[in-house]
């Protein structure tokens, strides 16, 4: 399964969250990224400020970001990109999830199935 990354960011997300991070208050090493189960579609999204690497996370390096994925979250975000978005009435962080089947009307929380490592495998040797 080498080759595939859990997440990436788009350059307006690296760029984001570099910033947020140079304002933070107290040194972060990077950001921490789950899911858990909640809201009306079932799963929402975590992002936490993270000061170290806890055990068993994976640690992706992407566009001069540090991101730290929680271990029960990988096969829900393999294959994630997220993005940093603005429109005339917000700015937030949108995850391109291959994985996710729906969401809600409030984009608060949505239906994630687990990636199907054998299946992304045989796609990449296509």
């Amino acid at each position: 399964m080498s080759g595939f990354k859990v997440i990436t960011l788009t350059d307006r997300a690296a760029d984001r969250l570099k910033a947020i991070m140079a304002d933070a208050e107290r040194p972060i090493a990077g950001l921490r990224v789950g899911v858990k189960n909640g809201g009306c579609a079932g799963m929402s999204y975590t992002m936490e400020y993270a000061e170290e690497r806890k055990a068993g996370e994976d640690v992706i390096e992407d566009r001069g970001v540090t991101v730290f994925i929680d271990p029960k979250a990988v096969l829900f975000l393999l294959g994630t990109e997220m993005d940093f978005q603005t429109t005339k009435l917000s700015s937030q962080f949108v995850f391109n999830n291959p994985n996710q089947t729906s969401a809600c009307g409030c984009g608060e929380s949505v239906a994630i199935t687990p990636a199907n490592p054998e299946r992304l495998a045989a796609g990449a040797s296509a």
